[in-house]
């Protein structure tokens, strides 16, 4: 069975890494996808590849070695990025947000507002802000005591799961975690749901049927990644404990941490015609080469 699932994560991994590399360098190398949605959405294809190779690798090591140790200097280390990177998606799916809000409710002034700088200093803040919330709560676990078996019924380090191995006082930690939850995740959250809540009510006016089809399609894959996301995160963290919550929590996490970076770049191109006609151009422009 190890040996099964070894294979099923190894190529789980390598679909993820090498679908969101695609969009990446699709969005590089095609100038009509230089738009600050496509700009946004090579970020999250950049945070996934990153997701992924923090978690995925050392669930192969544990299968294939048999042996579920781990030193806890790495297992701090794989519990930092993936904090920070958690942190991260969930304020670059708000800036998203705000994104297709400009676009769709003011669009005669997007350019001017989503311009080039503000799209950097967008993405340079998600980036930074949940990196630097991270390094307060890893601060905070650092500084506890540990004793007893230092055992995890998990498949990678988690901060809820760490948590209860602390054999003192968590209530600074506790608040750390809570404020990180409601500046990161919630904020990003209220910034989208106003944001479509605003773009639900624009598209409505539209007297044109097809620019209410365009403004939804442009949405739609934005919100099925936003609901994927917060779905795990709320059914891991905001819901009542109890005696089984290991079970549970390792199918929740087991999607948040596999599953949603393989569909993301799935949902964002399946039915994307402009990422349809970058790949065609970069096909065309190859095969045009060869024949060079």
């Amino acid at each position: 069975m190890r040996i099964t699932l070894s294979v099923v994560f190894l190529i789980t991994y390598l679909v993820t890494m090498v679908s969101n590399f695609v969009i990446i360098m699709l969005v590089q190398l095609d100038s009509r996808l230089h738009t600050p949605m496509y700009f946004f959405l090579s970020n999250l294809s950049g945070l996934e590849m990153c997701f992924v190779s923090c978690t995925i690798p050392q669930m192969l090591a544990h299968m294939l070695a048999g042996d579920g140790r781990l030193a806890f200097n790495r297992c701090v280390t794989q519990l930092y990025f993936t904090c920070s990177l958690g942190c991260t998606e969930g304020l670059l799916l708000g800036a998203m947000a705000y994104d297709r809000y400009v676009a769709i409710c003011c669009p005669l002034v997007y350019v001017v507002v989503m311009s080039k700088g503000r799209c950097l200093m967008l993405a340079a803040i998600s980036w930074a802000c949940g990196f630097l919330i991270s390094v307060l709560s890893t601060h905070c676990l650092l500084n506890l005591p540990f004793c007893g078996h230092n055992y995890i019924n998990h498949f990678f380090c988690n901060l809820h799961m760490l948590s209860e191995l602390v054999c003192g006082d968590i209530h600074q930690l506790q608040a750390v975690i809570f404020v990180g939850g409601v500046v990161f995740l919630l904020g990003p959250l209220c910034v989208i749901l106003i944001s479509y809540g605003l773009i639900i009510i624009s598209v409505v006016r539209m007297s044109s049927g097809g620019g209410r089809s365009k403004a939804f399609s442009t949405c739609a894959s934005h919100l099925r990644v936003v609901t994927m996301f917060y779905g795990s995160i709320m059914a891991l963290y905001m819901r009542p404990r109890s005696g089984k919550d290991f079970i549970h929590d390792k199918y929740v996490s087991m999607f948040h941490a596999v599953i949603t970076p393989l569909l993301n770049p799935l949902i964002y191109t399946l039915r994307n015609k402009d990422i349809h006609a970058a790949v065609a151009k970069v096909f065309h422009r190859g095969g045009a080469g060869h024949k060079d």
